[in-house]
C-alpha cells in the first residue's frame, strides 16, 4: 500500500488510501490485483486515478503487472475516510 498512498484523488489532492478507496491488494506470483472503488460511479477522474494506480504499482521492481478491479459494493461514504484525513478536509 506505500506507493498507493502516494496517488492522491486530483480533485480533493488527498491519498486514495486515506479516503478509503482502496479495499484489497493481492500480490501472486509477481501479479497485483488492486480492488477499489471510487467517490462516485460518475467520477471524472476515475479513468485518471486508475492510470495513476497501474503506474504506481508497476514501479515495484518485481511487480509483473497490474489490474485494477472498480467495484461499486460495499459503497464508498465518508465512513471510509481516515481520522486525520476527516479533519484535514473538515469533515465531522
Amino acid at each position: 500500500m506505500g506507493r498507493l498512498k502516494k496517488v492522491n484523488d486530483p480533485e480533493l489532492g488527498v491519498s486514495i488510501v486515506d479516503l478509503g478507496l482502496v479495499y484489497d491488494v493481492k500480490i501472486d506470483n509477481g501479479m497485483v490485483v488492486v480492488k477499489m472503488t471510487l467517490t462516485s460511479p460518475a467520477c471524472p477522474v476515475g479513468p485518471l486515478i486508475i492510470q495513476s494506480v497501474e503506474e504506481a504499482v508497476r514501479k515495484v521492481k518485481q511487480v509483473k503487472g497490474v489490474t485494477v478491479n472498480i467495484v461499486w459494493e460495499p459503497p464508498w461514504n465518508t465512513d471510509k475516510i481516515s481520522e486525520e484525513t476527516k479533519m484535514e478536509l473538515g469533515i465531522n
